[in-house]
């Protein structure tokens, strides 16, 4: 689906999750991977007429034998990852799961330089426009890497084995899709915000001639069950996702159409998840979403309540009506922060509907959630609101932070605003 026509062109906005700007993240040292139920096998592609001598090109493309110092035998390996990463904290997150599927392919080696690689990831932000220009800045580069690939390994610019694949991730992988591949030849893999398990399985294509490309949007893909491979190991602090998507079509905002409908890991999962990191050392856990806070686990209730029981802050309305009530964020966080007491929890970003009495008050009363709320507003004015389709107005939004203010009086308070806003 096509963007809105409000999108802004010189800076793309959306209310995101504390976007970073043009920040890069480079390859860390991999951590053991495990599954905690089966991976979902995409349908294999058409078979293609190749001949002979492409086939026995690529077999020698996929893998390529390598010595072993220590025992001197031959081992395969498919090829080294660089990775760069563009936008918000869910880009990130994204990226350690990307990592985590191609290590399960038997793609282990991690490199922090373009130059020795023989893949390049290159996860991507289409909310703002600087992300995005700096993104085709750095394919150009890559593209010279590959293009002439002879000429800088002769001259040891390049230490890679072979002309590296090319992959653009993300959100711009979603809305532009064909035009990345089709310029100037540069690219050989767009690959959506869902369809990070079939990238093992495009990377093939490109050895076949072929260009690989898998935009669609899941209403169901959260990455439940895989344990992503964090790219800064020895942090104290770690991301977790806990839902994707957003199901608010606020006028101006482009997400709905790049990472589609909001869908929400099971429970279990996100316990999972949040203690494999307190083993690992992790302190303090950043619960990721487009809306966080309008999480809701549908998939471990027994009874559902009906929709309509679904409470919002006082005063705010939502175009989307919720069709079963499961376990929403308060129960979550209420879980997490008694089965880990020492583990800290922060969660961004949330939108100002989804702040019911009982969050505040979880909030107020456990220690180890931090009080600290993010709470994007977009616009003092009811006028102006009312054409993004915010679902509130100026007053109701002051009462909100006069209630949390109340509620929790050491809260700290940020916010988002949009400017010159053309609707």
């Amino acid at each position: 689906m096509a963007a809105p026509p409000a999108l802004l062109t010189a800076a793309r906005l959306g209310r995101g999750l504390g976007l970073l700007a043009s920040v890069r993240y480079y390859g860390a040292i991999p951590v053991p991977f495990s599954v905690s139920s089966p991976r979902r096998r995409l349908p294999a592609p058409p078979p293609r007429h190749v001949s002979s001598s492409v086939r026995r090109l690529a077999a020698t493309a996929v893998s390529e034998p390598q010595t072993d110092s220590e025992s001197g035998t031959a081992t395969v390996r498919k090829g080294r990852i660089y990775h760069e990463t563009y936008g918000c904290q869910m880009n990130v997150n994204d990226m350690e799961i990307v990592l985590s599927i191609m290590k399960k392919e038997g793609y282990n080696d991690i490199v922090p330089d373009p130059e020795s690689a023989e893949i390049i990831f290159i996860n991507t932000c289409a909310i703002r426009d600087n992300a995005e220009q700096k993104v085709w800045q750095r394919l150009n580069y890559f593209w010279f890497l590959k293009r002439q690939w002879k000429a800088n390994v002769a001259g040891g610019r390049s230490k890679s084995l072979r002309p590296p694949k090319i992959a653009v991730l993300g959100c711009m992988a979603e809305r532009l899709k064909e035009k990345i591949l089709v310029s100037d030849k540069m690219v050989d893999v767009v690959c959506g915000p869902d369809a990070y398990r079939d990238l093992p399985r495009l990377l093939q294509e490109v050895d076949y001639g072929q260009k690989g490309i898998n935009t669609l949007l899941s209403l169901e893909e959260t990455y439940a069950d895989i344990t992503p491979v964090r790219i800064s190991d020895n942090s104290v602090t770690a991301f977790v996702s806990i839902m994707r998507g957003c199901n608010n079509m606020c006028s101006f905002c482009i997400v709905p159409f790049t990472r589609g409908r909001e869908r929400s890991r099971p429970v279990s999962s996100v316990v999972r998840e949040v203690g494999e990191l307190w083993d690992a050392g992790v302190k303090e856990v950043m619960l990721l979403g487009q809306n966080v806070n309008s999480y809701n686990d549908t998939s471990e209730v027994e009874e559902l309540e009906p929709g309509k029981n679904w409470q919002l802050s006082e005063g705010f309305s939502s175009r989307c009506k919720v069709k079963n009530m499961g376990l929403r964020f308060a129960d979550l966080l209420d879980q997490l922060s008694l089965e880990y007491p020492e583990m800290r929890f922060r969660f961004t970003s949330p939108h100002p509907k989804d702040f019911p009495d009982e969050l505040l008050y979880l909030m107020r009363d456990r220690y180890n959630i931090c009080k600290l709320i993010h709470l994007p507003a977009q616009s003092g004015s009811t006028e102006v609101l009312e054409r993004m389709k915010r679902g509130y107005t100026r007053e109701a939004y002051l009462e909100l932070v006069q209630k949390i203010r109340n509620v929790i009086p050491d809260v700290g308070l940020s916010s988002d605003f949009i400017s010159g806003l053309i609707v």
